[in-house]
């Protein structure tokens, strides 16, 4: 089964999570700009206050089975000094249901049949 990893971190962590993913051998990542806020509401700077904060999202499909090693090496890029700190981000799994490449055309999660033993 394939799992889909969504990973909003700090605009200033990306590229420290995409060089660790490419690193432990998870090269293939979508990278866009997004703005949001947490359970913090925002963030309040003097009078102002700031309801969607820059991140970035980072998302990429891999094997379940490498699921908690992905989400271990995206938090310790990821987390600020420390414990970290609020505003560090997320991590969202999803399950996914078939990955198709459009080029080939070919169902990329369908399951390899095996020929039988004569």
């Amino acid at each position: 089964m394939m799992i889909m990893v969504r990973a909003i971190v700090r605009p200033e962590k990306a590229d420290e999570v995409l060089k660790a993913l490419m690193d432990a051998g998870f090269p293939s990542v979508t990278k866009y700009a997004v703005a949001g806020r947490g359970k913090q509401r925002g963030i309040k700077i003097g009078q102002v206050t700031y309801d969607e904060i820059p991140k970035t999202m980072l998302m990429s499909v891999i094997k379940a089975e490498d699921k908690d090693f992905v989400v271990k090496t995206i938090m310790q890029a990821a987390r600020s000094e420390g414990k970290g700190a609020f505003g560090d981000g997320k991590i969202f799994i999803s399950d996914v249901e078939d990955v198709y490449t459009i080029s080939s055309g070919v169902c990329d999660t369908a399951p390899v049949e095996q020929e039988a033993s004569a």
